[in-house]
């Protein structure tokens, strides 16, 4: 494989080697039985014997490749026994009579090789220990069938690397499907990102410098006003804030007298002496609650209004209230930027929420709250 393999790839290669280590223990318990079993009465020690032996080895084996997570060490070493096995048919333990568990033994070895080796190195392990089986048992004068037959091992070892390779192949798709699936939503996410800081941008214009600019277009504040200059500069250093790393915390309390005094409204603030909050939770809070006090100020007919804080374990919650003209909430359209995104936008973001009853004639009650918790 080409780069850095994947999740899926790496627990493939770690059930490979479990399951090749499993399957070598299953199968050497079948071949024990078979070879004690099948063993002349004068050979059953000798056959116990290298049973035991085997035994011993593929219980490390299986300790070498699953627990000490290397592969190298324990193919060498078991391509070493495997060809041990085989001299076997030049001594009693191995005869004519009981050539099978041999084979079974082999066989399981070179098919097993494939499931965590690379196809050359699996490929060289079969072929090597294969070879052995087969010259071990041409120099003991074994027959043309029983050539044939373990010459069949070598089908056996292809077709469990090819078995492997497509399962690893389907692996390495998943793989590729995954990081797809994570480049498409980490763009999803910059994207995303990219038109909050868009929209908090436009809010930011909304609340401060476009709202000054209107007063002062639509005549409502004449021109030479002595308040106009000091809150033009507040409302380029507001956007000029935007581009700066914000801090952790921040007190909640300090940004909103901040506002308080920029609205040109008498605000009465009852709230505690300060509220340190999640940075961005603050902010939000502050701009909705200024959005707010800028709507009591172009549409309330009133030159005052109150700002309630308080908090507990429960959360924040924030209350703008005035006694103007009122407005039926249900009728305001969609297309009021203030409400829509500089109030219910911004603590929707942060997960808060937005209240608002008014009754006209009678004034008007914006509920701000923010459940502990969230930040």
């Amino acid at each position: 494989m080409r780069g850095q393999a994947g999740e899926s790839v790496r627990l493939l290669g770690r059930f490979g080697r479990r399951y090749a280590a499993a399957v070598r223990l299953a199968v050497l318990m079948l071949i024990g039985a078979i070879a004690l079993l099948e063993a002349p009465p004068e050979n059953v020690t000798a056959v116990a014997v290298s049973v035991a032996v085997l035994t011993a080895w593929t219980c490390a084996y299986a300790w070498l490749l699953i627990g000490a997570g290397g592969v190298a060490l324990p193919l060498v070493l078991d391509v070493i026994m495997m060809l041990g096995a085989c001299t076997g048919t030049w001594t009693d333990v191995v005869g004519d009579e009981n050539r099978a568990p041999l084979r079974l033994l082999i066989t399981f070895a070179a098919v097993t090789y494939q499931w965590y080796t690379p196809p050359l190195v699996g490929g060289v392990a079969a072929l090597v220990t294969i070879g052995g089986m087969l010259a071990s048992s041409a120099i003991a004068g074994a027959d043309a069938n029983t050539m044939r037959g373990q010459a069949w091992v070598l089908v056996a070892a292809a077709l469990s690397r090819a078995a492997w390779m497509l399962v690893l192949r389907a692996a390495t798709r998943a793989d590729e499907l995954a990081a797809e699936a994570e480049r498409a939503r980490r763009e999803a996410q910059v994207e995303a990102a990219a038109r909050a800081d868009e929209r908090e941008l436009a809010n930011a214009l909304h609340d401060t410098a476009a709202t000054t600019l209107l007063m002062v277009g639509t005549g409502r504040v004449p021109a030479g006003a002595g308040w106009l200059a000091p809150q033009a500069r507040r409302d380029l250093e507001r956007l000029r804030a935007d581009d700066r790393r914000p801090p952790e915390h921040a007190d909640l309390v300090a940004l909103l007298r901040e506002d308080l005094d920029a609205v040109h409204l008498a605000v009465e603030f009852e709230g505690p002496a300060q509220l340190p909050l999640p940075f961005d939770v603050a902010r939000a809070i502050a701009d909705a609650t200024r959005e707010a006090l800028n709507n009591v100020r172009r549409h309330a007919g009133v030159d005052r209004a109150t700002v309630r804080l308080s908090s507990d374990a429960g959360g924040v919650r924030l209350e703008v209230a005035d006694v103007g003209k009122g407005f039926p909430v249900d009728d305001v359209p969609d297309t009021r930027r203030g409400l829509r995104h500089s109030v219910r936008g911004r603590m929707s973001r942060v997960g808060g929420t937005v209240a608002i009853t008014s009754t006209v004639g009678a004034g008007t009650v914006v509920r701000l709250g923010w459940p502990a918790g969230n930040g």
